[in-house]
């Protein structure tokens, strides 16, 4: 079970990536029915931590809480320094004794110094792909995705994918739910398709306006409906065509497409939660028939429904060794 959190502080480090970690893992959401989480700010040396803003973190506790923590977190920070020793002790430890390891954008270069990546897939901010597999050829560096997890290391891309990773291991370890209130929480798709090179421009779509936010989550309460052009632009009082476009341009994304993409996540959830037959989830996520739902559980996530309850239905893929990645259908 994942409870407690280590988040290493280290110098030069970027306060984006920094705050992914600590506004996924540090907040109490339990208001909302969501995890509370044991979270530490960890330093080599406790004190002001600089960051690559000109800012200090002041950080209080040093390494000693990362030694037993179930996951241990590195944010971005400055690429062509040599890790401090200590930091790369805590790193590989969490390995041996099998916790969970999270590093975020080029944070995959500490985790790459400990020796940790060697052997295994890792990715990080597409702008240091190369320079990446360039120092650490044993390691085998995927540039177009969002993260990547090999055994218990998850390697997040650049910046906002530090928020997929996190999620991610969220939802293998608490399900669902516990994803999907952190991300309503941080007002972000608890789970977005693609790989990064997609994300270059858009790289969070998301409805900028308060008209769209709220045709989206009619959407969502209504997902077993059928929700056609017509039928969504009269609830934003304009014509569909006038739809269409400003939804792709607010959301990065057809309607179709994105309605889709949230059946499926709903559809992810019902399997997990519930013992619904796969008839019932298709027609409750409005998908309307099982093999309709089998063919998007292939597209997008390349299983089929039944391997996917059976793998995450009862926690059976928490904490497992399997390689995941998420990528482009």
């Amino acid at each position: 079970m994942l409870n407690s959190i280590a988040c290493i502080a280290l110098p030069q480090m970027a306060p984006f990536e920094f705050g992914v970690v600590c506004e996924v893992f540090g907040i109490d959401r339990s208001a909302q029915g969501g995890p509370t989480f044991d979270f530490h700010v960890v330093a080599a040396d406790p004190g002001p931590i600089s960051t690559k803003l000109g800012f200090d973190v002041v950080v209080h506790e040093n390494l000693d809480f990362a030694y037993e923590a179930d996951l241990v977190a590195v944010p971005a920070s400055l690429i062509g320094t040599e890790p401090d020793e200590r930091v790369l002790d805590v790193i590989r430890h969490a390995v041996d004794r099998g916790a969970w390891v999270l590093s975020v954008c080029s944070g995959a270069f500490t985790l790459a110094h400990a020796g940790v990546l060697d052997g295994r897939k890792a990715t990080t901010h597409w702008m240091y792909t190369d320079l990446m597999a360039e120092m650490f050829p044993e390691t085998e560096v995927d540039p177009d995705v969002l993260f990547v997890q090999d055994g218990k290391i998850v390697t997040g891309a650049g910046t906002a994918a530090g928020i997929d990773a996190a999620l991610h291991i969220v939802r293998t370890e608490l399900g669902a739910t516990a994803a999907n209130i952190v991300a309503r929480r941080m007002v972000v798709p608890p789970q977005r398709d693609g790989g990064q090179s997609q994300f270059i421009q858009t790289p969070v779509p998301e409805c900028r306006t308060d008209s769209f936010a709220t045709v989206t989550a009619w959407m969502l309460e209504h997902l077993d409906e059928d929700l056609t052009v017509d039928l969504l632009a009269r609830k934003a009082l304009m014509s569909p065509r006038t739809f269409a476009r400003r939804f792709r341009a607010e959301t990065g994304t057809t309607p179709n497409a994105w309605l889709n993409r949230q059946r499926l996540l709903r559809a992810q959830q019902l399997l997990e939660e519930t013992s619904l037959s796969l008839e019932e989830i298709a027609r409750e996520t409005g998908f309307g028939a099982a093999a309709v739902m089998r063919h998007h559980f292939v597209k997008v996530l390349q299983t089929t429904p039944t391997a996917y309850r059976r793998l995450f239905g009862v926690r059976a893929g928490a904490g497992s060794n399997e390689l995941a990645v998420a990528r482009s259908a």
